[in-house]
């Protein structure tokens, strides 16, 4: 039944989106963030219905009316070189049959970040956009959170097979960057009810989050609950949230959960952190022998053998830093760390001119729950290997049609006519005849 529903609803939003592109938009972020079709156990687990979608809406946005236009911000321009210099660092790759087929899925990724970027560049399709983005993952957070405190937190918390987010520590790093997006809609939701189901979602999409066992998301949490309290416009209300979200955990997770978050203090007792630690060694010392670095896949054991400190210990990166690092070099770090920093930057631009206009005010909370959500990206992905992760740069494409919505207004008021006074009667011309 799960097959046929969603097939149903995938084939179903074709017209539509041939109509309006930006539909196509919705219902790919929706599938690429919630994988609904791996959901199901049948003929629609294995269907390509994001690139069937995708495919639609480039169709769409060739043949549309509407204006197409790419704001060259310091972002887009940054996205451009950073895939550009993947693709010089996949020619010139370690194992070019490994990094050829990851370099199409991360171009692929890119490719519909620009599209989106053209076409949602509205108000009103920018805040469906999060919505979707939010929604899609919360759907995890709120299932799992409750899982958790059914099952007292013995198991993990994972997301949906064969997907980006399917390990417990890829689904908890999701769940962290949403916690702020849901901060967002409890702010701008028209209805009171809405605002505490999307309250009510944060505290158990947190909770799912340290119910995935985690490490990672434990440090990218504790780093995103400051800057929430800290960017929040209701801090008693957040601190509050808060309070009740801790209170969860501490009281639901058992005692081997508190066990092994103990070990980010005592990593040298952990093989697995030790195992991390020497593949970060490695990709140090491979980016500093090339200056391409390895190319995608490169963690494997030969390179181990050559630059790892214990060639024997061959481990993932875990880590978006030192993957990044060793596969594309300094320079690709550099890139990667540039499109952070600048994107932070914009969404400060953004609060500064939103913060007092209460029409636009949703902008402002807006960009500072998106700054959120990048602190936890970064915090978390510090020990997590997803680089790549479309999550980051849908948000980045958030804040760069944030931004050029913003400033097509400003534009637009300073193109209207100066209104002109009216004069008073007797400086008016006569409209009668002279003599």
């Amino acid at each position: 039944m799960r097959d046929l529903v969603i097939t149903l609803i995938v084939f179903g939003s074709v017209p539509f989106i041939l109509k309006r592109p930006y539909i196509g938009v919705l219902m790919w972020t929706w599938l690429a963030f919630m994988n609904p079709h791996r959901l199901t156990w049948g003929f629609a687990y294995s269907m390509q219905f994001a690139m069937l979608i995708a495919l639609t809406t480039l169709t769409a946005l060739l043949f549309s009316k509407e204006q197409k236009k790419i704001p060259w911000t310091a972002e887009t321009v940054l996205l451009l070189l950073f895939t550009g210099w993947m693709v010089v660092t996949t020619i010139f790759s370690t194992y070019p049959e490994l990094a050829w087929p990851q370099l199409e899925k991360v171009a692929k990724i890119q490719l519909m970040i620009f599209v989106t970027i053209i076409i949602m560049q509205r108000p009103e399709r920018l805040k469906l956009l999060v919505w979707v983005i939010t929604l899609s993952l919360a759907f995890y957070g709120v299932k799992g959170g409750i899982f958790t405190i059914v099952n007292g937190g013995v198991y993990h918390v994972r997301g949906p097979g064969n997907s980006f987010i399917s390990g417990n520590n890829e689904i908890a790093l999701a769940l962290v960057m949403t916690v702020p997006l849901l901060r967002y809609l409890a702010l701008s939701a028209p209805y009171v009810l809405l605002r505490y189901a999307m309250n009510g979602a944060m505290v158990l999409t947190a909770l799912a989050a340290m119910g995935s066992h985690s490490r990672g998301a434990l440090v990218g949490i504790a780093a995103m609950g400051f800057f929430l309290w800290l960017k929040s416009r209701n801090k008693v209300v957040t601190l509050l949230l808060g309070a009740f979200a801790v209170y969860l955990i501490v009281t639901i997770m058992p005692p081997q959960w508190f066990e092994r978050m103990q070990t980010i203090q005592n990593y040298e007792e952990s093989n697995s952190a030790l195992g991390r630690i020497n593949a970060w060694y490695m990709a140090f010392n491979l980016a500093q022998s090339q200056i391409l670095g390895g190319g995608f896949e490169a963690f494997k054991a030969p390179m181990f053998a050559l630059y790892a400190p214990e060639p024997s210990r061959v481990h993932d990166a875990h880590s978006i830093y030192f993957e990044v690092l060793g596969e594309h070099g300094f320079m690709g770090l550099g890139l990667f760390l540039a499109l952070g920093l600048l994107t932070w930057r914009s969404a400060s631009w953004i609060i500064r001119r939103t913060r007092k206009d209460p029409e636009n005010r949703w902008a402002a909370d807006l960009a500072a729950m998106v700054q959120v959500s990048l602190v936890g990206y970064a915090g978390a992905g510090a020990f997590l290997g997803l680089a790549y992760f479309d999550y980051y740069y849908t948000l980045i494409a958030v804040v760069v049609i944030c931004k050029a919505t913003l400033l097509s207004q400003d534009a637009a008021t300073k193109a209207e006519p100066a209104s002109v006074p009216a004069q008073p009667p007797f400086l008016r011309p006569s409209s009668g005849s002279a003599g």
